[in-house]
C-alpha cells in the first residue's frame, strides 16, 4: 500500500464473504475460520477490538442440505438459512474457543438499524459484549427478514455495522485481491490499485458489473460500503480473505489488497445513521433560498422556504430534501408530518403558529442537526 494503516486504530470490523468461508460444494471451509481465529487472537493481543460481520449460513445451508439449485425461493433462502445459521456459529463457537475466545452472536435486520431505539439498544450490546472481550458475530437475520427490512448484502450490513460501533477500520474479505484499474477476468495486465482517498464517478466505474458466484454482492458494493465507511472517519481495506495470515499482514503494514483512506470532512455516528440507515418516508420540495440556506449556510429548514411535500410521513420520519429542479440536497429527519407541512409550507414562523395552533412546537421544520446535505 502506498499509504500505511495507523497503529492506533483500536476498533475493526471484518467482513467475510460466502465464497471465502464456504467451497464449491457450499461445505464451510474450516481452515479458514482456523486462520481467521489466529488473526483476531493476534489483533486482540495488540490491544484491538474485533467485530466480525458474516456471511454463510445460506450456503452453508445449502452444503447441509444438498440443495444444488443457484436460485431458490424466499421460503427456500430462509430455511437454508436456518439450518446453516446453526453450523456457522458452531464452527465460529469451537474454532474460537479452541484459541480461548469467546463469540456472541448477533442476528439483525434492517429495521432493527432504521429504527433509533433499536439501533441504541444494538449498540449497547455490543458495547457489553466488548467490555467482556467477546468477538461479536454479526450476520443478517436471513430466516424472517422480508425484501423491505433486508440489508442488501453483507457489505452493505458491514458499513452500518462500522458505524454503530464507532469502528476505526473496515476490512472486506472476499474473493477479490482488491480494487483493479480494469478487469483482471478480462485484461491479464490489470493492475491492482493499492490507495484510494476518494470514491468518485471514475472509481465506481472501475468495479464494473460483476458479482459473487456463491454471496450477492461485487465490487460495486463493496465501493459503496467503503464509501460509508471513509464518511464516517474510518480507514476501509479491500483484499482477498483466502491469503493466509490476511489480517495480521494488513495491520503489520504489508501491501495487501486496496486501502481507502477516510476524508476530511465525515459524518458524526447520528449524521450517518440519518444519511445511509434511515428509510425515506416522502419528500419535501424547497425554494433556491431554503436550498442555498441549508446547503451552504448549514441552516434548518423553515416552513417559509417550503414549495410542496410529496409522501405520507410522520412525525420524525426520514425525508429527502429536494429542490424544485427535482433534485435532492439533502436527507433529514422531520419534526412535523407531511399533513402538518401542507398546512404551513411557505409561511412565516407567525403564520405557522397561528395556523397550527397547539400542534406547532418547533420553528424548524427539519433541525440542522438532523439534516445531511448530499453531493
Amino acid at each position: 500500500m502506498s499509504a500505511a494503516l495507523p497503529q492506533t486504530l483500536k476498533r475493526i470490523v471484518v467482513k467475510l464473504g460466502s465464497q471465502v468461508l464456504t467451497d464449491e460444494n457450499h461445505n464451510l471451509r474450516r481452515e479458514v475460520f482456523e486462520q481467521l481465529a489466529d488473526d483476531v487472537k493476534w489483533l486482540k493481543e495488540q490491544g484491538k477490538q474485533v467485530v466480525i460481520v458474516t456471511s454463510g449460513a445460506v450456503a452453508a445451508g445449502r452444503g447441509r442440505l444438498g440443495f444444488s439449485e443457484r436460485t431458490a425461493t424466499i421460503p427456500e433462502k430462509q430455511a437454508l438459512a436456518a439450518v446453516g445459521q446453526l453450523d456457522l456459529m458452531w464452527t465460529y463457537r469451537e474454532v474460537f474457543g479452541e484459541r480461548g475466545m469467546v463469540v456472541g452472536q448477533v442476528l439483525l435486520t434492517g429495521e432493527d438499524l432504521r429504527n433509533r431505539s433499536r439501533h441504541e439498544n444494538a449498540s449497547n450490546t455490543l458495547t457489553e459484549l466488548f467490555s467482556r472481550g467477546v468477538v461479536p458475530v454479526i450476520n443478517e437475520n436471513d430466516t424472517v427478514v422480508v425484501k423491505e427490512i433486508k440489508f442488501g448484502d453483507n457489505d452493505n450490513l458491514s458499513s452500518l455495522v462500522a458505524n454503530l460501533v464507532e469502528a476505526d477500520c473496515l476490512v472486506i474479505l472476499s474473493d477479490v485481491e482488491g480494487l483493479y484499474d480494469k478487469d483482471p477476468k478480462e485484461f491479464p495486465d490489470a493492475k491492482l490499485v493499492p490507495c484510494v482517498e476518494a470514491i468518485d464517478g471514475e472509481i465506481l466505474g472501475l468495479a464494473g458489473k460483476s458479482k459473487s458466484k456463491v454471496g450477492t454482492g461485487g465490487m460495486s458494493t463493496k465501493l459503496s460500503a467503503a464509501m460509508r465507511a471513509q464518511h464516517a472517519g474510518a480507514y476501509a481495506v479491500i483484499a482477498s480473505g483466502k491469503i493466509r495470515g490476511v489480517l495480521r499482514k494488513i495491520f503489520s503494514g504489508e501491501n495487501i489488497g486496496t486501502l481507502f483512506i477516510p476524508g476530511q470532512s465525515c459524518l458524526n455516528r447520528k449524521k450517518h445513521w440519518i444519511a445511509y440507515t434511515v428509510e425515506t418516508k416522502g419528500a419535501i420540495v424547497i425554494d433556491t433560498g431554503a436550498a442555498s440556506a441549508i446547503t451552504v449556510k448549514k441552516k434548518s429548514l423553515l416552513p417559509k422556504g417550503i414549495v410542496a411535500v410529496s409522501g405520507e410521513f410522520s412525525r420524525n420520519d426520514g425525508v429527502s430534501i429536494a429542490n424544485e429542479n427535482g433534485e435532492v440536497v439533502a436527507k433529514g429527519l422531520t419534526r412535523y408530518s407531511s399533513s402538518e407541512i401542507r398546512k404551513i409550507a411557505g409561511l412565516s414562523t407567525t403564520e405557522s403558529v397561528e395556523r397550527l395552533g397547539d400542534k406547532y412546537y418547533s420553528d424548524e421544520v427539519v433541525h440542522r442537526d438532523d439534516l445531511v446535505v448530499l453531493g
